[in-house]
């Protein structure tokens, strides 16, 4: 007769996966509340206390941290020394483990978790089980999640455990442990940089593929997701998010996090085609799509507040990949649910990202960095020129600093007050992203009295100049080149208000 040890938190499938291991002529041994419920479903299994000779103690703590559990774990059974030791001291092989965690996840989510109740849910003993299971697994079959259950019993009833089988099993467990230790990790760890990166997230879901089709993808949640995140959205109507949409939908509520009035962003490719503000979110989309009524063609759009009919039905009029918004009235749903292909989201929205360290891959590595959520007010502004801006520039020049932000960079945006007029992106020279925004803007209402704002700072007086000649008569930098004073001067001949915020905001 084969042993298994069976311990386990989530209890869910136990009590059927356990009549099977008995069925296949297995002597269960279990702990703890494992052990009550199987007694208490009339199973025949025996108490830890049996194998061990020792009682459970200090509360739970310790009760398979044994030599006869860790060495009936890691024995190789094509070892005769090994067998032989087993033997002088009585140690029964186990043949399986069955063990999941306990649920420290589950508990420091909850509100008003102190930190020695957080540390009563570490699991020590089930992580060694599972890692001594896994390392024999040649001869040691480690279950560490319910989902397994009914192909472990196929496997055995049609003797199918094959080594490939084992080792599958093997892997999964190293996979969980380093989630679960990882996760203990960062709870200490908090948003610091360390010697060593342990992240860990969870298979949100398999996407149908990446930014091209030719690329396989998958999109991975922190085990401690923020609400306020793409991943968390409700969807209402239309096809799974791509991988495409997950990014783009994310800058977009990054970009509509900055403005607290009512406010529509349009998103395409993760940069923003057009952001308009107004009293109401019927005129801001109006102000977001006059921004940029071209680009936003099969895009993305967030909206901060509740989407009304009339609102849906001028959005309805182009073709859309998402909109996003925190709820929407049932008219406005009935009327944008006709477009078979729309996606339709919502999701509660917030002022307040809260800081954190982000990861990006590359060849070899990662690079981490805190995330870029310096706000651009009027207390920041340094006027480096003679020329002073009006209140309306200010004001101007505040809105468009928000949004060159999350423009990739060299990142250039051109706005009036409360929308943007035209945005130059991701050129590799400064000058082209200044001439790119100036185009788009110049044939729109209201360029008269726009603003131009750089995500940093002129590194030559060329764009000063060319803005000039263009009509633009305020300009927002982070100031901070060496040839600063070029731009000052060229803004003095010119009679430009230029303004330096002392912040650079770049965005790769």
């Amino acid at each position: 007769m084969k042993r298994a040890l069976v311990s386990v938190s989530d209890k869910s499938g136990l009590v059927p996966f356990v009549k099977g291991l008995i069925a296949a002529d297995y002597q269960v041994v279990s702990t703890g509340g494992t052990y009550r419920v199987l007694k208490e479903a009339g199973l025949s299994v025996l108490e830890i206390e049996e194998v061990t000779g020792f009682p459970e103690m200090l509360d739970g703590r310790v009760k398979t941290l044994h030599p006869k559990v860790h060495g009936g774990l890691l024995a190789k059974r094509d070892n005769p020394e090994h067998m032989q030791q087993l033997a002088e001291q009585k140690i029964t092989p186990i043949d399986m483990v069955v063990v999941n965690l306990y649920p420290f996840k589950e508990t420091i989510q909850k509100d008003g978790i102190s930190e020695a109740e957080a540390i009563e849910q570490i699991d020590i003993g089930g992580p060694s089980m599972l890692r001594s299971a896994a390392k024999n697994f040649a001869s040691v079959i480690p279950v560490v999640d319910p989902d397994d259950y009914q192909g472990v019993l196929a496997a055995l009833k049609d003797q199918t455990e094959t080594l490939e089988f084992r080792k599958g099993l093997a892997a999964k467990v190293f996979r969980h442990t380093a989630a679960y230790d990882a996760l203990i990790a960062q709870y200490f760890t908090g948003a610091e940089f360390t010697d060593k990166l342990t992240e860990t997230y969870d298979l949100f879901k398999k996407l149908r593929y990446g930014e091209n089709p030719q690329q396989k993808a998958m999109a991975y949640k922190d085990p401690l997701a923020e609400n306020y995140s793409v991943l968390n959205a409700d969807v209402l109507h239309g096809k799974e998010l791509s991988y495409n949409n997950i990014r783009d939908t994310d800058a977009a509520l990054r970009i509509i996090a900055e403005f607290k009035q009512p406010t529509v962003v349009t998103v395409k490719h993760m940069n923003p085609a057009g952001i308009g503000m107004g009293e109401n979110i019927n005129e801001a989309w109006k102000k977001a799509y006059e921004a940029d009524n071209i680009s936003i063609f099969g895009g993305i759009v967030a909206l901060n507040r509740e989407v009304d009919l009339e609102t849906a039905q001028e959005l309805s009029k182009i073709f859309l990949e998402i909109i996003i918004a925190p709820s929407f009235t049932q008219a406005a749903f009935d009327q944008l649910a006709k477009k078979k292909n729309i996606r339709l989201l919502t999701l509660p929205f917030t002022n307040q990202i809260p800081q954190k360290i982000e990861t990006v891959s590359v060849l070899g590595g990662a690079v981490m960095q805190e995330r870029d959520l310096v706000a651009n007010d009027f207390a920041n502004l340094q006027v480096v020129s003679k020329k002073q801006p009006t209140e309306a520039q200010l004001k101007s020049m505040v809105f468009a600093q928000n949004v060159v932000k999350h423009v990739k960079s060299n990142a250039i945006v051109v706005a009036k007050e409360d929308q943007t007029l035209g945005v130059g992106a991701g050129q590799p020279n400064r000058i082209d992203s200044v001439k790119i925004a100036i185009k788009h803007a110049q044939a729109k209402t209201g360029y008269g009295e726009a603003v131009l704002a750089s995500d940093a700072f002129f590194p030559m007086d060329d764009s000063v100049e060319f803005a000039a000649q263009q009509g633009i008569e305020a300009i927002i930098e982070p100031g901070g080149s060496i040839r600063d004073q070029d731009s000052i001067d060229k803004a003095n001949e010119l009679g430009v208000a230029l303004v330096f915020t002392g912040t650079r905001h770049f965005k790769h």
